[in-house]
């Protein structure tokens, strides 16, 4: 496995290269990211590694200076698990040499709900560096986690819009085995106690699964149970919401009734920790 630091040497390591899969990522890797890294090595014959913190994505008042950068533990991680071929760790000055002034808006319908209507510019930031990337590595295939399945989706179909040749590969949300607890880099900002009642994000939007799939036909109620679920317990939610997997946007009553497959989408704060969680329905 080789790291390299700059877009020459990582164009220059990957001129003879074929069938490239990208898994682009910020570093801080868990579990969920080995797995994103598993199901590259089965779809390609060489794995390049993104680790990049980008700032484009994080709003004024988010964690941008505090989001852990810990390239030596997560290169020790991926050469021990022996998937990835190259690591492409470039410096902020490599990716920006100067202000991104060219950016990649997303569609509103799509970007501007959910993640995006609490998080506002975050899905533009997402798409440009995922476009920069796509630029600078020129993969046949990515790969990116249901986790955060709305960026996927936008991804999805920013590569549809752009007509480019890169297939998107979907990888499952990986979960703690024992407590169902969504694996994510934040994970690590929760005290024991904190970790504990974060369970309680997978159990809410499983409990909605649940009541869906045994013929409720009523979501909005469902979801603001749910929310009233979440506020009792302490946490500060800012939606659980029913949608449609193909749109994002809510489910019709016929949608119910036919079983449109759909998904649950959850994002709260337990302390001062935000997490997000999901799970699909039909």
């Amino acid at each position: 496995m080789k790291v390299v630091h700059t877009i020459k040497d990582l164009q220059a390591e990957l001129a003879d290269k074929k069938n490239i899969v990208l898994v682009p990522t910020m570093g801080n890797l868990h579990d969920g990211h080995l797995q994103l890294m598993k199901t590259a090595g089965a779809h390609g014959d060489t794995v390049v590694a993104s680790v990049f913190v980008n700032r484009l994505q994080f709003g004024p008042n988010e964690d941008f200076d505090q989001y852990p950068r810990t390239l030596e533990e997560d290169c020790a991680k991926l050469e021990a698990q022996g998937v990835v071929d190259i690591v492409f760790a470039p410096s902020e000055k490599d990716m920006y040499p100067e202000p991104q002034v060219f950016t990649v808006q997303p569609d509103p319908k799509l970007a501007d709900i959910l993640e995006g209507f609490y998080r506002p510019g975050f899905f533009t930031g997402v798409a440009t560096v995922v476009m920069k990337l796509f630029s600078i590595v020129r993969p046949n295939k990515a790969a990116f986690g249901k986790k955060d399945y709305q960026q996927l989706r936008i991804i999805q179909k920013m590569v549809e819009q752009f007509g480019m040749p890169i297939e998107i590969i979907p990888v499952e949300l990986q979960r703690n085995q024992q407590t169902g607890l969504a694996l994510s880099s934040r994970n690590r900002y929760l005290n024991d106690k904190e970790l504990e009642e974060a369970t309680l994000l997978y159990r809410t939007v499983k409990g909605v699964k649940e009541a869906l799939e045994a013929g409720s036909s009523d979501a909005d109620a469902l979801e603001e149970k749910a929310m009233e679920t979440l506020r009792q317990n302490g946490w500060q939610p800012d939606y659980v919401a029913v949608v449609r997997r193909k749109d994002l946007l809510a489910p019709t009553k016929d949608d119910l009734l036919t079983r449109e497959p759909l998904v649950v989408l959850a994002a709260a704060k337990i302390g001062t920790t935000r997490l997000i969680d999901n799970i699909e329905v039909f």
